[in-house]
Protein backbone atom coordinates (compact mmCIF):
# COMPACT_ATOMS: atom_id res chain seq x y z
CA UNK A 1 0.00 0.00 0.00
CA UNK A 2 2.82 2.42 0.94
CA UNK A 3 4.73 1.52 -2.13
CA UNK A 4 2.01 2.23 -4.41
CA UNK A 5 1.10 5.57 -2.93
CA UNK A 6 4.76 6.29 -3.10
CA UNK A 7 4.56 5.81 -6.70
CA UNK A 8 1.46 8.08 -7.26
CA UNK A 9 3.12 10.87 -5.32
CA UNK A 10 6.27 10.42 -7.52
CA UNK A 11 3.97 10.12 -10.56
CA UNK A 12 2.09 13.71 -9.53
CA UNK A 13 5.19 15.25 -9.09
CA UNK A 14 6.63 14.29 -12.36
CA UNK A 15 3.05 15.46 -14.31
CA UNK A 16 3.22 18.67 -12.51
CA UNK A 17 6.71 19.18 -13.29
CA UNK A 18 6.17 18.31 -16.63
CA UNK A 19 3.24 21.05 -17.12
CA UNK A 20 5.80 23.69 -15.36
CA UNK A 21 8.42 22.81 -18.22
CA UNK A 22 5.89 23.13 -21.05
CA UNK A 23 3.92 26.17 -19.13
CA UNK A 24 7.84 27.89 -20.10
CA UNK A 25 8.36 26.81 -23.11
CA UNK A 26 4.86 28.00 -24.11
CA UNK A 27 5.78 31.45 -22.22
CA UNK A 28 9.28 31.83 -23.79
CA UNK A 29 7.70 30.83 -27.60
CA UNK A 30 4.88 33.45 -26.98
CA UNK A 31 7.86 35.64 -26.32
CA UNK A 32 9.95 35.20 -29.06
CA UNK A 33 7.03 35.71 -31.88
CA UNK A 34 5.72 39.08 -29.88
CA UNK A 35 9.43 40.57 -29.11
CA UNK A 36 10.38 43.46 -31.15
CA UNK A 37 12.05 43.15 -33.99
CA UNK A 38 12.04 46.60 -35.43
CA UNK A 39 14.16 49.54 -33.76
CA UNK A 40 12.14 52.33 -35.06
CA UNK A 41 8.70 52.51 -36.74
CA UNK A 42 7.74 55.63 -38.18
CA UNK A 43 4.26 55.15 -38.38
CA UNK A 44 1.20 56.49 -40.37
CA UNK A 45 3.16 58.99 -41.95
CA UNK A 46 2.73 60.20 -46.06
CA UNK A 47 5.32 58.78 -47.70
CA UNK A 48 6.92 60.40 -50.83
CA UNK A 49 9.30 57.27 -52.29
CA UNK A 50 11.10 60.21 -54.64
CA UNK A 51 9.69 58.68 -57.47
CA UNK A 52 7.66 61.83 -58.19
CA UNK A 53 3.88 60.33 -57.32
CA UNK A 54 1.60 61.20 -54.73
CA UNK A 55 2.01 59.93 -51.25
CA UNK A 56 0.52 57.18 -49.56
CA UNK A 57 -0.19 56.92 -46.15
CA UNK A 58 2.22 54.14 -44.62
CA UNK A 59 4.39 52.32 -41.94
CA UNK A 60 8.30 52.71 -42.65
CA UNK A 61 10.14 50.56 -40.14
CA UNK A 62 13.91 50.37 -39.40
CA UNK A 63 16.20 47.98 -37.90
CA UNK A 64 19.84 49.01 -37.21
CA UNK A 65 20.60 51.27 -40.30
CA UNK A 66 18.49 49.89 -42.77
CA UNK A 67 14.77 50.55 -44.13
CA UNK A 68 13.59 46.70 -43.40
CA UNK A 69 9.63 46.97 -44.35
CA UNK A 70 6.95 49.75 -45.93
CA UNK A 71 3.75 49.39 -45.55
CA UNK A 72 1.61 48.40 -42.45
CA UNK A 73 3.05 47.18 -39.39
CA UNK A 74 2.28 46.01 -35.98
CA UNK A 75 3.73 48.63 -33.56
CA UNK A 76 4.36 45.95 -31.34
CA UNK A 77 6.87 44.60 -33.18
CA UNK A 78 8.86 47.90 -32.88
CA UNK A 79 11.25 49.28 -29.98
CA UNK A 80 10.24 53.26 -30.87
CA UNK A 81 7.27 53.59 -32.21
CA UNK A 82 7.39 57.66 -33.95
CA UNK A 83 3.66 59.11 -34.84
CA UNK A 84 4.01 60.53 -37.87
CA UNK A 85 0.61 61.70 -38.74
CA UNK A 86 0.08 64.30 -41.27
CA UNK A 87 3.37 64.74 -41.60
CA UNK A 88 5.10 64.10 -44.92
CA UNK A 89 7.87 60.68 -44.90
CA UNK A 90 10.52 60.68 -47.42
CA UNK A 91 14.29 59.26 -48.15
CA UNK A 92 16.85 61.74 -46.92
CA UNK A 93 18.42 64.74 -49.25
CA UNK A 94 21.43 64.81 -51.50
CA UNK A 95 23.19 68.03 -50.85
CA UNK A 96 25.35 67.63 -54.25
CA UNK A 97 27.01 70.50 -53.69
CA UNK A 98 28.03 70.69 -50.19
CA UNK A 99 30.51 73.00 -48.97
CA UNK A 100 30.05 71.38 -45.19
CA UNK A 101 33.91 70.95 -45.49
CA UNK A 102 35.09 72.51 -42.60
CA UNK A 103 31.11 72.45 -40.49
CA UNK A 104 31.34 68.61 -40.04
CA UNK A 105 34.65 68.93 -38.81
CA UNK A 106 33.00 70.93 -36.07
CA UNK A 107 29.44 68.88 -35.50
CA UNK A 108 29.84 65.86 -36.47
CA UNK A 109 26.04 65.61 -35.83
CA UNK A 110 25.38 68.48 -38.74
CA UNK A 111 22.47 69.74 -37.16
CA UNK A 112 22.26 72.31 -39.44
CA UNK A 113 21.24 70.13 -42.30
CA UNK A 114 20.48 67.24 -40.33
CA UNK A 115 17.24 69.28 -39.71
CA UNK A 116 16.07 70.10 -43.14
CA UNK A 117 16.29 66.50 -43.91
CA UNK A 118 19.34 66.24 -45.81
CA UNK A 119 21.37 63.23 -44.87
CA UNK A 120 24.35 63.15 -47.50
CA UNK A 121 26.91 65.68 -48.28
CA UNK A 122 28.72 65.45 -52.01
CA UNK A 123 31.58 68.07 -51.69
CA UNK A 124 34.68 68.42 -54.06
CA UNK A 125 33.04 71.32 -56.50
CA UNK A 126 36.24 72.53 -57.94
CA UNK A 127 38.42 72.65 -54.45
CA UNK A 128 38.50 69.29 -52.15
CA UNK A 129 40.25 69.01 -49.14
CA UNK A 130 42.93 66.92 -50.48
CA UNK A 131 45.71 65.87 -51.95
CA UNK A 132 47.54 68.79 -50.08
CA UNK A 133 51.37 70.26 -50.54
CA UNK A 134 52.73 71.65 -46.61
CA UNK A 135 52.29 74.76 -48.70
CA UNK A 136 48.66 74.46 -49.06
CA UNK A 137 48.20 73.27 -45.79
CA UNK A 138 49.74 76.45 -44.70
CA UNK A 139 47.40 78.62 -46.66
CA UNK A 140 44.53 76.79 -45.39
CA UNK A 141 45.46 77.58 -41.78
CA UNK A 142 46.15 80.44 -42.20
CA UNK A 143 42.34 81.65 -44.33
CA UNK A 144 40.51 79.76 -41.60
CA UNK A 145 37.40 81.02 -40.42
CA UNK A 146 35.49 81.36 -36.73
CA UNK A 147 36.40 77.46 -37.50
CA UNK A 148 39.39 76.15 -36.38
CA UNK A 149 41.07 72.89 -36.46
CA UNK A 150 44.71 71.13 -37.11
CA UNK A 151 45.40 69.62 -40.88
CA UNK A 152 45.41 66.16 -40.21
CA UNK A 153 45.78 64.32 -43.38
CA UNK A 154 47.16 64.32 -46.91
CA UNK A 155 44.90 62.81 -49.52
CA UNK A 156 41.48 63.54 -50.23
CA UNK A 157 40.75 60.09 -48.91
CA UNK A 158 43.00 60.77 -45.54
CA UNK A 159 40.55 63.40 -45.43
CA UNK A 160 37.26 61.53 -45.43
CA UNK A 161 38.74 58.88 -42.51
CA UNK A 162 39.38 61.91 -41.01
CA UNK A 163 35.92 62.67 -41.05
CA UNK A 164 34.68 59.26 -40.16
CA UNK A 165 36.96 58.51 -37.10
CA UNK A 166 35.53 61.75 -35.56
CA UNK A 167 32.36 60.64 -36.16
CA UNK A 168 30.04 61.79 -38.62
CA UNK A 169 25.61 61.69 -38.23
CA UNK A 170 25.85 61.73 -43.19
CA UNK A 171 26.71 60.04 -45.38
CA UNK A 172 29.79 62.05 -46.86
CA UNK A 173 31.53 61.63 -50.53
CA UNK A 174 34.36 63.85 -52.49
CA UNK A 175 35.21 64.63 -55.91
CA UNK A 176 38.18 65.47 -56.93
CA UNK A 177 38.98 69.31 -57.55
CA UNK A 178 40.67 70.12 -60.46
CA UNK A 179 41.77 73.49 -58.48
CA UNK A 180 43.09 71.70 -55.97
CA UNK A 181 44.83 69.40 -59.04
CA UNK A 182 46.66 72.08 -60.28
CA UNK A 183 47.61 74.28 -57.47
CA UNK A 184 49.05 71.13 -55.83
CA UNK A 185 51.72 70.93 -59.19
CA UNK A 186 51.70 74.15 -60.56
CA UNK A 187 50.64 76.44 -57.68
CA UNK A 188 48.81 79.43 -57.84
CA UNK A 189 50.26 81.35 -61.41
CA UNK A 190 48.59 81.66 -64.41
CA UNK A 191 50.55 79.33 -66.67
CA UNK A 192 49.76 75.80 -68.43
CA UNK A 193 51.54 73.28 -66.38
CA UNK A 194 54.62 71.52 -67.76
CA UNK A 195 54.96 68.00 -69.12
CA UNK A 196 56.29 67.03 -65.83
CA UNK A 197 53.35 69.19 -63.45
CA UNK A 198 50.60 67.71 -65.99
CA UNK A 199 52.00 63.82 -64.84
CA UNK A 200 52.10 64.95 -61.38
CA UNK A 201 48.61 65.58 -61.79
CA UNK A 202 47.14 62.27 -63.56
CA UNK A 203 49.34 59.95 -61.31
CA UNK A 204 47.24 62.08 -58.32
CA UNK A 205 44.35 61.58 -60.49
CA UNK A 206 44.53 58.05 -60.61
CA UNK A 207 45.82 57.25 -56.79
CA UNK A 208 42.40 59.54 -55.48
CA UNK A 209 40.30 57.74 -57.76
CA UNK A 210 41.55 54.01 -56.30
CA UNK A 211 41.12 55.19 -53.04
CA UNK A 212 37.03 56.31 -53.12
CA UNK A 213 37.28 59.85 -54.91
CA UNK A 214 33.91 59.81 -57.28
CA UNK A 215 35.47 61.90 -59.62
CA UNK A 216 37.03 65.16 -61.36
CA UNK A 217 34.92 68.48 -60.39
CA UNK A 218 36.02 71.72 -61.87
CA UNK A 219 34.93 75.46 -61.40
CA UNK A 220 35.98 77.17 -64.35
CA UNK A 221 34.44 80.99 -63.17
CA UNK A 222 37.23 80.82 -60.60
CA UNK A 223 41.03 81.50 -60.40
CA UNK A 224 43.21 79.94 -60.52
CA UNK A 225 40.25 77.10 -62.14
CA UNK A 226 40.15 79.19 -65.12
CA UNK A 227 43.50 79.51 -66.14
CA UNK A 228 42.90 75.37 -66.66
CA UNK A 229 42.96 74.66 -70.46
CA UNK A 230 40.37 72.17 -72.09
CA UNK A 231 43.24 69.93 -73.24
CA UNK A 232 44.43 69.74 -69.61
CA UNK A 233 41.16 68.99 -68.26
CA UNK A 234 41.12 66.12 -70.88
CA UNK A 235 44.31 65.28 -69.90
CA UNK A 236 43.06 64.84 -66.41
CA UNK A 237 39.71 62.69 -67.19
CA UNK A 238 41.86 60.60 -69.24
CA UNK A 239 43.36 58.73 -66.00
CA UNK A 240 39.32 58.06 -64.43
CA UNK A 241 40.11 54.36 -63.47
CA UNK A 242 36.49 53.43 -64.62
CA UNK A 243 34.80 53.82 -68.08
CA UNK A 244 32.87 56.89 -66.57
CA UNK A 245 33.61 59.71 -64.57
CA UNK A 246 31.27 62.52 -63.51
CA UNK A 247 32.59 65.86 -64.34
CA UNK A 248 30.48 68.65 -63.13
CA UNK A 249 31.56 71.84 -64.23
CA UNK A 250 30.50 75.50 -63.85
CA UNK A 251 30.73 77.30 -67.35
CA UNK A 252 33.39 80.20 -67.40
CA UNK A 253 32.46 83.45 -66.92
CA UNK A 254 32.21 85.60 -70.21
CA UNK A 255 31.98 89.38 -70.51
CA UNK A 256 32.71 92.11 -68.07
CA UNK A 257 29.09 91.73 -66.45
CA UNK A 258 29.86 88.32 -65.76
CA UNK A 259 27.39 86.63 -68.25
CA UNK A 260 27.36 83.35 -68.57
CA UNK A 261 27.07 81.70 -72.58
CA UNK A 262 28.02 78.09 -73.54
CA UNK A 263 31.42 77.94 -74.93
CA UNK A 264 32.99 74.62 -76.54
CA UNK A 265 36.03 75.52 -74.47
CA UNK A 266 34.40 75.29 -71.14
CA UNK A 267 33.30 71.43 -71.77
CA UNK A 268 36.03 68.80 -72.23
CA UNK A 269 34.54 65.96 -75.23
CA UNK A 270 33.67 62.55 -74.39
CA UNK A 271 35.70 61.74 -77.60
CA UNK A 272 38.55 63.49 -76.65
CA UNK A 273 39.47 61.99 -72.96
CA UNK A 274 37.98 58.37 -73.57
CA UNK A 275 35.12 58.91 -70.53
CA UNK A 276 31.54 59.97 -70.53
CA UNK A 277 30.83 62.96 -69.58
CA UNK A 278 27.36 64.49 -68.89
CA UNK A 279 26.28 66.65 -71.57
Amino acid sequence: MISRTSAFIRAKKAASMFLVFLFAALTTSCQRTTAPVYDILIAGGEVYDGSGGAPVKMDVAIAGDKIAKIGEVEHSLARRVVDASGQAVAPGFINMLSWSTDSLIADGNSQGEVRQGVTTQIMGEGDSMGPLTPAMKERMLKEQGDIKYPIEWTTLAEYLTYLEKKGVSQNVASYLGATTLREYAIGLEHKPPTPEQLELMRKLVRQEMETGALGIGSSLIYAPANYASTEELVELCKCAVSGKVHFPYPQRRQGALGRHRRTDSHQPRSSDSGRDLPP
